[in-house]
């Protein structure tokens, strides 16, 4: 059952296997978890997301999903954006890619549902 955040959490789909995995709804809209920034990494020209006794080196797509993470654009949205003026791309793989990465990041507190 979707809850307001549009997180759901759900049966595993795996093997039999007991516990629960969460499923993130399209509408869902994520934004930086409370005390997390992204900045620019300076010695890498890369980004870093720094949160609480957390620094995580971002790679470009992880940047390219986080950049978009303002909690207006929905998760649909967001695959939307990064599938754009790619034509190889794939829109459900991007989108299930996305999925698992926020739901990562969300379990480290460094994503949060608007």
């Amino acid at each position: 059952m979707p809850t307001r955040d549009g997180v759901a959490t759900v049966p595993a789909p795996r093997h039999g296997e007991g516990g629960a995995a969460e499923v993130i709804s399209g509408q869902a809209r994520p934004r930086l978890g409370r005390f997390v920034r992204m900045r620019p990494d300076r010695p890498t020209g890369g980004w870093v997301l720094l949160g609480p006794e957390t620094v995580v080196v971002l790679n470009r797509t992880g940047h390219a999903v986080l950049r978009l993470c303002d909690g207006e654009r929905t998760v649909d949205q967001i695959v939307a954006a990064l599938v754009e003026g790619h034509d190889d791309a794939d829109e459900f793989t991007v989108g299930e890619q996305v999925r698992g990465y926020l739901d990562r990041l969300a379990d480290r507190n460094l994503v949060a549902w608007s």
